[in-house]
């Protein structure tokens, strides 16, 4: 992926967010070429700045008021999208001595961070003004909060407006991020990256798919990560519940009331994984069945051979799953090195 990137002229940031910056994957992908490393948290980027990895790391979300000495003390570059954020990071620049990298991110339709195209002209002379900070480029995030893609128009737009600030303040802008994984079908289907030369990437490193339609990217591997859970009980029981039914813990509403009535039984496995470990609606496996979860029981059929007490089960992860199963204090990791 990153060479067929760079031939288009584009750079990646490798967003290690979903697997909590885990050292053995980063180092991976530095070594494949990726251009930097990209965290939300800055936890995640201070444990990463004591791996000298030899990379920039940029925090991909807007600094926290609270924790600007130590973005500045552990992050290259940050995006931002409010002024206040950028005095206090120019403060926190100015007593530690250090010049830190602003990435600005501009609104372009998916409504989470970003700032108003109206506003933006604004901010960079903001920022052009504080001698501790230096405007790296302008960015923009699609897909994530309400699914826009990105197209010819959104992309366009972005390229237009780093000419436009570029002439308007006589600069040269390093970075004009396009966005993330949700650009990739955009640029394989012939899109024209104009000025974009950077992309930060998540879910097509670590899951090979891209995550507008899940569909899988050709030359990646979608099964690099797989989930393993132990089956603690198996039998064969009624196909669905009965008697007075109200709400579950993670339960939309309650069911209408059932009776016990004559039902065809079917093998049930019981597995030793929950809501709180990873998100079952994003596990899957060939002929197995997810019936429901709880906190931490996760109840499936469908299994090809019954599931025996004791044998495991493998799945294969969407990214919000990926990313809760790595947060769960419940879920060993165990990495596995061989041949491609």
């Amino acid at each position: 992926m990153v060479d067929r990137l760079a031939r288009q002229g584009i750079k990646v940031t490798g967003v290690s967010k979903a697997i909590l910056g885990l050292p053995q994957i980063v180092r991976t992908w530095v070594a494949a070429g990726v251009h930097s490393i990209g965290e939300s948290r800055i936890e995640s980027i201070e444990s990463l700045s004591r791996c000298e990895l030899g990379v920039p790391l940029l925090l991909i979300r807007s600094p926290m008021l609270s924790q600007v000495d130590r973005v500045v003390a552990h992050a290259a570059i940050s995006c931002n999208s409010e002024a206040v954020v950028l005095r206090a990071l120019a403060a926190a620049a100015h007593c530690q001595g250090v010049r830190h990298g602003v990435l600005l991110m501009v609104e372009l339709g998916d409504l989470r961070e970003g700032i108003l195209v109206a506003d933006l002209e604004a901010m960079v002379l903001l920022t052009l003004a504080l001698p501790s900070l230096l405007l790296v480029g302008i960015g923009t995030n699609l897909g994530c909060q309400n699914g826009v893609a990105p197209d010819q128009s959104n992309m366009s737009e972005l390229s237009r407006l780093i000419k436009a600030l570029e002439g308007r303040f006589g600069i040269r802008l390093e970075w004009c991020s396009g966005g993330n994984s949700a650009n990739l079908p955009w640029l394989a289907g012939g899109g024209d990256p104009g000025r974009i030369n950077h992309l930060r990437l998540g879910e097509a490193l670590l899951l090979g798919r891209e995550p507008l339609t899940r569909t899988a990217i050709p030359g990646l591997y979608t099964d690099a990560i797989t989930l393993v859970a132990e089956v603690i009980e198996s039998k064969c029981k009624p196909t669905r519940a009965w008697g007075t039914r109200h709400c579950t813990s993670f339960a939309k509403g309650p069911a209408a009331p059932q009776k016990q009535p004559d039902q065809p039984m079917a093998m049930r496995a019981l597995l030793a994984l929950g809501e709180q470990d990873a998100d079952p609606a994003g596990l899957s496996c060939p002929g197995i069945s997810i019936e429901g979860a709880s906190s931490d029981h996760l109840v499936v059929s469908g299994a090809e051979s019954a599931l025996a007490v004791g044998d495991e089960q493998r799945f294969q992860l969407s990214y919000s799953s990926l990313l809760r199963a790595m947060t769960s204090p419940f879920v060993s990791r165990c990495f596995i090195e061989g041949p491609a």
